[in-house]
């Protein structure tokens, strides 16, 4: 089996599966270090490499302008080196923009930081007032927001998001401290809309990480979904970004990637090791901004 990282293969060569056009915004990790805890993957006795971190991002950063997305920048801002995962920053749909408020005081200076790019850039901002982790805990799954909490956002947060967006939002809850963020435990693969205008948007999970109940809302919604092994959860696979035909995972996720090329999806890998020092991979990396329909 071919484990290439070149990119992609257009819809055109797929046939079933639609590359839908995304804008992206991501931080560089200038300062990107381990110096404090806030989840197990960080080890501020461990060395960290920036110089690395910053090629390995780099890498990401390329391979979203090869596939033809539009990638937009945030400013590092020294001090808060957890900034690079952009994911955590606010939540967007149709140009409004739910902005983060963060759980730990090491994090909590980045949101107002995210809520002035947002407002900068043409966005509606709704200031929080609940916990809330943004594009780390929620996740637009077609029409519907899956919502996660247990470990950062909170219930409340759910009931906020519902009240900005006015969409359907299912709550989820984590149960593995491993796996604090929604986006580390569910992927979403599919485009929100297929040919015209056909909803098909499906998902791929890592099913230990929530709880009974939770496990049972995501059977019973999503029955084509993809189970991921927890050898594949471990490595942070499940925290990829795809464009509904491209789906960039982790090289490590051997089998999810098995998994994905079985269902007609073009895995392309991309080595974040260093960055999975602090807890995040390639979604952690990527906010997708939604810009209102002209």
């Amino acid at each position: 089996m071919s484990t290439h990282t070149a990119p992609a293969a257009t819809s055109e060569a797929s046939g079933a599966r639609i590359q839908q056009h995304r804008s992206y915004l991501m931080c560089k990790p200038e300062y990107f270090t381990v110096s404090y805890t806030i989840n197990p993957w960080m080890v501020p006795a461990n060395p960290t490499d920036t110089a690395k971190a910053v090629r390995q991002w780099q890498a990401l950063y390329d391979t979203y302008l090869s596939l033809g997305h539009d990638v937009h920048l945030i400013d590092p801002i020294a001090g808060l080196p957890d900034m690079v995962y952009t994911a955590n920053g606010g939540f967007l749909i149709d140009g409004v923009a739910y902005g983060a408020k963060f759980r730990f005081p090491e994090r909590q200076p980045e949101g107002p930081a995210f809520m002035e790019w947002f407002g900068a850039h043409g966005f509606e901002v709704v200031e929080p007032q609940q916990t809330n982790e943004g594009e780390g805990d929620f996740l637009l799954v077609g029409d519907t927001i899956l919502a996660g909490t247990g470990f950062r956002s909170t219930g409340d947060s759910h009931r906020e998001l519902h009240d900005v967006f006015g969409k359907e939002v299912v709550s989820l809850t984590l149960v593995d401290p491993r796996f604090y963020h929604l986006d580390t435990a569910v992927s979403v693969l599919d485009p929100v809309e297929g040919p015209g205008g056909v909803e098909r948007a499906n998902i791929a999970y890592l099913p230990h990480a929530f709880d009974e109940r939770s496990q049972g809302i995501l059977a019973e919604r999503y029955p084509d979904a993809i189970a991921v092994s927890d050898a594949d959860g471990a490595v942070f696979g499940l925290n990829s970004s795809s464009d509904g035909l491209n789906v960039l995972i982790s090289p490590r996720a051997t089998g999810f990637d098995a998994q994905l090329r079985e269902r007609g999806y073009n895995p392309v890998h991309i080595d974040l090791s260093e960055l999975l020092l602090g807890g995040g991979g390639i979604k952690c990396c990527t906010l997708e901004l939604r810009k209102a329909a002209r």
